[in-house]
């Protein structure tokens, strides 16, 4: 019988036309599916809109971004406290296409530890991974901006920057993830060589012709 992977299989769909509309009911019924097969822990961040379709899940939905607003009336933002409420299981914080003052990440990072929720803080580079991990987040995702989307993985083209960054959280609680450019399950197998503990992708998988191929072949090479 195969085991329980430890490691963590995040998919950010961004605001993907791919994944717009009723197509994330498919998508995520294609992960459920893949994560039952070879038991990874998968979690997916749909556009914001959407999440509400595909809350009740049996994966973990996140959240692409919260913001550090109180119930009530608060027009626009994302509470923490209603997403919870929504069955949502926490978020991503700091996106490199939606960066937010340390002060900010500070707060947020601390208000999803109070809800028990999950907090994956996103970093450019091992000072913010140095700085953030103080915070105690769950996950921190190391992401070089301009390796986002490129089609080249930052597990290849800077290696030894992985290896900093996962030296950096080593005998902490926070676990580290590798983000930007991964596109097949050799990145992942790289990645993981290198001190990682899981992924976070986006593109690799959300504009690839054959989902359940893709997100088979990334969750095999994580266990």
């Amino acid at each position: 019988m195969r085991k329980e992977s430890k490691k963590m299989f995040v998919i950010n769909c961004k605001n993907y036309e791919e994944i717009s509309g009723d197509k994330i009911i498919k998508f995520i019924k294609i992960a459920e599916k893949v994560s039952k097969k070879y038991k990874v822990k998968i979690a997916i961040s749909p556009p914001q809109h959407l999440i509400g379709l595909v809350a009740n899940s049996s994966i973990q939905i996140l959240a692409q971004h919260i913001d550090d607003f109180k119930v009530g009336s608060t027009t626009g933002f994302i509470i923490p406290e209603l997403l919870k409420k929504s069955k949502v299981k926490g978020s991503l914080i700091n996106h490199s296409e939606h960066r937010i003052s340390s002060k900010e990440i500070q707060k947020l990072v601390l208000k999803l530890k109070e809800l028990k929720m999950t907090s994956i803080v996103c970093v450019k580079d091992v000072a913010e991974v140095k700085k953030y991990v103080k915070l105690n987040p769950d996950y921190i995702a190391i992401e070089p901006p301009e390796l986002i989307g490129s089609g080249k993985a930052v597990s290849k083209e800077k290696p030894d920057l992985i290896a900093k960054a996962a030296k950096a959280v080593k005998n902490t609680n926070t676990k580290l993830l590798c983000g930007a450019g991964i596109v097949s399950g050799e990145d992942v197998v790289k990645a993981l060589e290198l001190g990682s503990k899981g992924i976070l992708v986006a593109s690799g998988i959300i504009k690839a012709k054959n989902w359940n191929k893709i997100i088979s072949e990334f969750a095999e090479a994580l266990v």
